[in-house]
């Protein structure tokens, strides 16, 4: 082994500065390196592995000197799974990192610190994910089915066990589940499986891109009997899943405090963590303070999550969404659950409102709630804007959307910024949630 070599096996030694907003610790010194598995203020040894313009990647060789927040990583498949990529931080520490990057975001692209900081919205850190998506891959070479999350630093599906973020009984269902498919003559072509923890059953969707024989539909059947499951086959788009066997009763999760229960197919999009999303919407409707009076818009609307419970705060509450199914599964929700103060429309938010206003845009409110997919409600600012609520709400999955549609309300449309939060939707992940409140300009707001 030359010298060169010989250094590059025995890496770098650094001291790592900070966390990047997908979880790996930064080294600054020369040109900036991202390792995997580092925390802030430990000393450690790396190697670089690969080289860009603005950065270089780095693999963890050795803790040298540990951070005070480091954890023994729960599961045995973390490092090779990337479903979780902090665990080896600990819980309270994780949402501490998630808040400052939430405060310098917004300080950094929106220009703009709210009037107080919200107390951060954290439950359980295990066995809390009731929705997720699994990669399923006959491996040759194993002669089996492999079922998990995505490899951490490879495009494989990770083989597991188990998982411990999945809530109760879909963790453990990850092993028999590989073993089944491992059994079926279309093994080679079931790609993926969609978990959906209800409160009344589990649900699992299985992609198939080849017609199950006769005998491959009975050893399903069977395991969906034995692990007391409910199996659903996708042949094509969303509009192809089909219930293995007799339909049951409708998937449902509930939201006590406001006495509501919510029914949605195994593909619908709900917030991932149950307990948070019932905290989440308590908090909303503290922030909103709609009354007897209120009128509510709430874009971006779903299944109505938080549209139905506004609906028992206000006088009528208008839910906007971009899907038909969701629309119409919103008004049912809203009827099952004795709700004639509401209305859903579909509407495309993805593009700024025609000048002469879809129907629900014409309409006068007090207050309005977004919540917007990653890539943010710009195109609906400025009509939102001209509402000119007293209250807006803003419930984001991404804190870069959220700091430039924050800067864009503040800045542009005098709106200010009351107050933010973290949200803790989705422990042991870089990913992060958050809210903010802002009051309507200083002129009256219109409905009020």
């Amino acid at each position: 082994m030359n010298a060169a070599a010989a250094a590059d096996a025995a890496g770098e030694l650094a001291t790592v500065d900070g966390l990047t907003h997908e979880g790996e610790g930064v080294v600054h010194g020369g040109k900036t390196v991202f390792v995997a598995g580092a925390l802030p203020g430990e000393r450690i040894r790396l190697r670089r592995t690969r080289r860009h313009r603005q950065h270089d990647d780095g693999v963890l060789l050795e803790v040298l000197e540990p951070s005070s927040v480091r954890v023994v990583p729960r599961c045995v498949h973390y490092g090779l799974c990337g479903g979780c990529v902090l665990q080896h931080l600990a819980p309270e520490a994780q949402l501490a990192a998630k808040e400052q990057e939430l405060k310098d975001t917004l300080e950094r692209v929106a220009k703009v610190t709210p009037r107080r900081w919200l107390p951060p919205l954290a439950g359980p850190s295990w066995g809390y994910r009731r929705r997720a998506r699994l990669g399923a891959k006959f491996v040759r070479k194993k002669d089996c089915v492999v079922v998990g999350f995505r490899e951490r630093a490879a495009p494989y599906v990770a083989q597991l066990r188990g998982c411990e973020v999945l809530k109760p009984p879909a963790g453990e269902l990850i092993a028999p589940l590989a073993s089944m498919l491992t059994g079926l003559s279309i093994r080679e072509h079931v790609p993926q499986i969609e978990v959906a923890v209800a409160d009344n059953v589990t649900a699992l969707v299985l992609r198939v891109l080849k017609t199950p024989p006769l005998e491959d539909l009975e050893q399903l059947a069977a395991f969906a009997a034995a692990q007391r499951v409910r199996l659903y086959l996708q042949p094509g788009g969303l509009d192809s899943v089909q219930v293995l066997g007799p339909p049951g009763e409708p998937l449902r999760y509930g939201l006590p405090r406001f006495d509501l229960q919510i029914e949605f197919e195994p593909t619908d999009f709900i917030q991932v963590n149950g307990a948070i999303n019932e905290a989440l919407v308590a908090r909303a409707i503290e922030l909103l303070e709609p009354d007897a009076h209120s009128r509510v818009l709430d874009l971006f609307c779903g299944l109505g999550n938080f549209t139905l419970a506004l609906a028992r705060r206000a006088a009528h509450v208008v839910g906007v969404e971009g899907e038909a199914t969701l629309i119409e599964r919103a008004r049912g929700n809203a009827q099952r659950n004795g709700l004639a103060n509401t209305e859903f429309h579909v509407g495309n938010l993805a593009v700024a409102p025609a000048p002469s206003g879809p129907a629900w845009l014409r309409q006068s409110y007090s207050h309005v709630l977004l919540d917007p997919p990653r890539t943010g409600a710009r195109e609906v600012l400025a009509a939102v804007a001209a509402l000119a609520p007293q209250r807006l709400l803003y419930i984001s999955c991404h804190p870069g959307s959220l700091a430039r549609d924050l800067g864009v309300l503040v800045h542009e449309y005098g709106f200010t910024l009351e107050a933010a939060g973290a949200v803790d939707m989705f422990p042991h992940t870089a990913h992060m949630e958050s809210l903010a409140l802002l009051s309507g300009p200083a002129h009256p707001a219109a409905g009020a």
